[in-house]
């Protein structure tokens, strides 16, 4: 490890009330330059995909409740790749608690919401698709939330490139819809459940 940086898992006081309940969902303790890359990811991405739709015969074709749908996934995702690949958010999902495994599940669990609002609404009522990835998410997830710790990171690499192939030859979609599943499975399964340690720059250095 470079010697101006250090490991630090403890876990900074938050102000009270919705600020701070939005600090803790966020990771908190995030530095500025994490923030910077988030934003500055976020943006490009969200400009990327913007672009991509609107250049897509797909795209002319939904109706403005699917387009908002597909925004709002859109914008989720690539801003929860970004979040939960923070040391802030590995720091505070990943904390010592006995409470933090099940706030892990069930945040991932959450995001089957995501599943029903794009494979009911989006892809006109493909149960299909929607039953499919919800099974390969949930077993997805408890197999890397009770892998070894030393073995959940190419656990998880194995896992999303089980689920990006499977998407991609049996549960296809319209290609300008073909992001979904790759952001949505590196989110949950990769930079959620994945832990690593928290680094920061040493204060004296």
């Amino acid at each position: 490890m470079r010697a101006d940086l250090q490991i630090s898992w403890e876990i900074p006081s938050t102000r009270p009330g919705l600020a701070g309940r939005l600090e803790r969902f966020m990771g908190p303790g995030k530095c500025r330059s994490e923030s910077v890359v988030e934003t500055l990811g976020l943006l490009g991405c969200a400009a990327l995909l913007a672009t991509g739709l609107w250049t897509s015969q797909t795209a002319h074709e939904l109706s403005t409740v699917q387009l908002v749908v597909v925004a709002l996934a859109g914008l989720d995702l690539i801003g929860g790749v970004l979040t939960n690949s923070t040391n802030a958010a590995k720091r505070w999902y990943h904390r010592p608690d006995p409470g933090a495994r099940r706030a892990r599940l069930l945040f991932v669990s959450a995001h089957l919401i995501h599943l029903a609002a794009m494979g009911l609404i989006v892809l006109s009522g493909d149960l299909a698709w929607t039953l499919a990835n919800a099974a390969l998410l949930l077993a997805g997830a408890v197999v890397v939330e009770f892998a070894p710790v030393h073995l959940r990171r190419p656990v998880a690499m194995a896992l999303l490139m089980a689920t990006v192939l499977v998407n991609l030859f049996w549960l296809p979609v319209p290609t300008a819809l073909a992001w979904f599943a790759p952001l949505f499975f590196l989110k949950l399964l990769v930079c959620h459940l994945v832990p690593e340690a928290p680094l920061e720059r040493r204060r004296d250095a």
